[in-house]
């Protein structure tokens, strides 16, 4: 059996040519090697996978060509690896520095290569510090992190920086087919592009999921087989779901969001990749943007497809929608429940991002349909007026004819008629802006006064009831009130109430009170009071007066030793725990 080499080695760059998406940084070694520039400490950082450890190898060995050389020279006696992560102590650094001095038998230079530079101790970074500074002429020291920010600032301050770059998509994309080719495998587009996603910027990492998936479907690389292999949501899952919420196909939905968390996916991860499927859709509706869509050929087609189907309004909701869901999604108690929630409001938006089946009218159909008024939402002059008007005109439909007939065309075919125009109730929903603090009371009463004023309607005083009453009946009625907060556990409140006894002046309820925050109480709670005894009552011109009584309130003033008689009046114990205890009042 043939031994297996891995393509992240079998294809690793020999050249500065073949390095995949840093060019930047290789035609800058390769300047500096031409014009004799380069620095004697260089610091290599960036991600995993992205050519550090490739680069260094490969500067390594072209510093000391001169052309001369065989093409398999590598100069295997000038060039030292040092794993920094095993060999991080104070001795391992002496024994380099010792081996520093010695000049190189090959060639110009001795090269060293120190990779997870990162893993020094800080006593290996300090007694490092010296020959990194001032290194013989022979010496180059590159050092390689994939975390820059741990090594301490004077190592830094003695290096030449190059941040290496994730690899794009792109560039990972045409790399995968070049080797794709090489080995005689027939790659879709698609597939390569997931695979090259999935490498998140890592090439090393492309070339080992590229491996894994060839194993997997052998010569015939397909976006399905990749899909498949690397268990991941590929585009035709969200392609579907977003046409079932653009259907507004709420059970289709959640049977096929069932149906992906039976396949072992986290709906977490489902959530998220539909917001980004929103994104690209979004990115495709407008030709400046649909560079920033970094998808196959393929797939491009179906996005430009479906995003023709769905509003900018509607995609900036779904957006909006999803990304909230997703930020609530590790904090909910019910995960499952969050992201069905969240997919039923995508599937209740609307194309132009309102919500479907909203209500008109605050107060129902039925109310208006018993007083035998149709609701409008203009608002024309309330009076009465005698106006002649076309009978054809189509604004006539905003008044009510006063006459028996509905139906305009039974009047006379005359160009213009006199008639007396009536205007229909309307629905008053304006409230009185006022600003107020958000603690105090008056904030409590103006929301309580918006409240009500929501749910008012300006009709004619004939259509609300105004029968008689007697004192007796509003007593009885006050008492009624009065027990159901009780039970309701407002018992503050139903003692303040119980403090005096209603009387009635016309259609005037009077109270009297000992003190300003008996007051202050009550008018809080005079909506909820007035509505109880204003239906009961069945007289809706029912009022409140409330005023305070000075005597009154000297009357309810107790001193602490008058508050202690009473307690003792109804429980005599109180005196004898007093005593025992030597306690004060």
């Amino acid at each position: 059996m043939e031994h297996f080499v891995v393509s992240a080695r079998k294809y690793r760059p020999q050249t500065f040519k073949d390095v995949v998406g840093q060019q930047a940084i290789t035609n800058t070694l390769l300047n500096a090697i031409e014009n004799n520039h380069l620095a004697q400490a260089l610091l290599f950082t960036g991600p995993r996978g992205v050519g550090k450890t490739t680069c260094a190898r490969i500067l390594a060995k072209m510093i000391n060509s001169d052309g001369n050389e065989k093409e398999d020279e590598d100069f295997a006696f000038n060039i030292f690896e040092l794993d920094a992560a095993s060999n991080n102590s104070v001795d391992d650094i002496r024994n380099l520095t010792d081996q520093v001095r010695i000049p190189p038998q090959i060639g110009k230079y001795k090269v060293y290569i120190i990779d997870e530079v990162h893993m020094l101790s800080q006593a290996a970074f300090n007694a490092f510090l010296k020959t990194l500074e001032e290194p013989p002429k022979h010496c180059i020291f590159i050092l390689a992190t994939t975390e820059k920010h741990k090594i301490i600032p004077t190592i830094l301050s003695r290096c030449q920086i190059f941040d290496f770059k994730r690899i794009t998509v792109k560039d990972a994309k045409e790399y995968l087919k070049y080797i794709a080719e090489e080995q005689g495998i027939i790659a879709e587009d698609d597939a390569l592009h997931i695979i090259a996603q999935k490498a998140d910027g890592a090439m090393r990492d492309a070339l080992s999921i590229f491996d894994r998936v060839v194993s997997f479907s052998g010569k015939n690389l397909t976006r399905q087989a990749v899909a498949e292999n690397l268990n991941v949501l590929d585009y035709e899952t969200y392609f579907e779901s977003t046409d079932y919420i653009l259907e507004n196909k709420i059970p289709e939905l959640l049977v096929q969001f069932n149906t992906i968390l039976a396949k072992g996916f986290d709906g977490h991860h489902y959530i998220a990749g539909l917001a980004s499927h929103f994104r690209d859709l979004l990115v495709c509706q407008n030709p400046e943007t649909i560079e920033l869509l970094e998808v196959g050929d393929e797939t491009k087609e179906k996005y430009q497809k479906q995003c023709r189907q769905a509003s900018q309004a509607f995609l900036l909701k779904g957006i909006e929608l999803a990304n909230d869901c997703d930020l609530k999604y590790k904090s909910s108690k019910n995960q499952r429940l969050l992201v069905e929630l969240c997919l039923m409001q995508l599937a209740s938006i609307n194309f132009d991002g309102e919500k479907k089946n909203s209500k008109n009218f605050i107060i129902p159909a039925s109310y208006f349909k018993s007083k035998g008024i149709t609701p409008i939402a203009v608002n024309l002059p309330k009076e009465k007026t005698e106006t002649s008007i076309p009978i054809k005109d189509k604004n006539v439909e905003d008044y009510a004819v006063s006459e028996q007939s509905d139906n305009l065309e039974e009047i006379s075919s005359e160009p213009t008629e006199t008639v007396v125009m009536e205007k229909r109730p309307k629905i008053s929903l304006e409230v009185k802006k006022k600003t107020t603090s958000g603690l105090s009371l008056s904030s409590i009463r103006a929301k309580k006064e918006h409240q009500i004023k929501q749910m008012e309607v300006v009709l004619d005083e004939e259509d609300l009831p105004t029968d008689p009453f007697t004192e007796e009946q509003l007593i009885k009625v006050w008492k009624e009130y009065v027990s159901i907060i009780e039970n309701k556990g407002q018992f503050n409140l139903a003692s303040i109430l119980s403090i005096d006894t209603p009387k009635v002046t016309g259609t005037v309820i009077n109270l009297e009170f000992p003190n300003a925050t008996n007051k202050v109480e009550v008018e809080r709670q005079q909506y909820d009071i007035l509505a109880f005894i204003r239906k009961e009552l069945n007289n809706f011109d029912i009022s409140l007066s409330i005023t305070v009584n000075e005597v009154m309130e000297k009357q309810y003033a107790y001193t602490a030793q008058e508050k202690f008689e009473k307690l003792k009046e109804k429980n005599p114990a109180i005196a004898v725990l007093k005593k025992t205890f030597g306690l004060d009042i």
